[in-house]
């Protein structure tokens, strides 16, 4: 048995600057936990893959495709693969999201 505590996962470089954390990684799953602290924001960009966000932690702003929409903890937002989208947090409070990637992406994610 693997059991990962995300608080204590490595974090992870990224294009964004932010708290990016690898949980699970698999050739038909990738799962991350990114937190993005007041003001913070993942720059507008695409994956190759399909994606899903599960909201931890906060409330935030899902942008995807000409969508935009605020959610908040327990709730979870599909984002298809080779669309716009990106993640902020314009509130007071940490935002807390899971990401999970399906099949595991191979290749680069594109920074618009």
């Amino acid at each position: 048995m693997k059991i990962v505590k995300a608080a204590e996962a490595e974090k992870k470089d990224n294009p964004h600057g932010v708290d990016a954390r690898p949980l699970h990684s698999s050739e038909h799953v990738q799962v991350s936990v990114l937190t993005l602290e007041p003001g913070e924001a993942l720059k507008p960009h695409v994956t190759p893959v399909d994606a899903f966000f599960y909201v931890l932690e906060g409330t935030g702003i899902v942008e995807i495709g000409d969508e935009r929409e605020g959610v908040s903890k327990d709730m979870l937002i599909d984002s298809p693969a080779k669309i716009r989208h990106r993640l902020l947090n314009e509130g007071s409070e940490t935002f807390r999201f899971l990401v999970v990637k399906t099949p595991r992406q191979t290749d680069e994610t594109r920074i618009l």
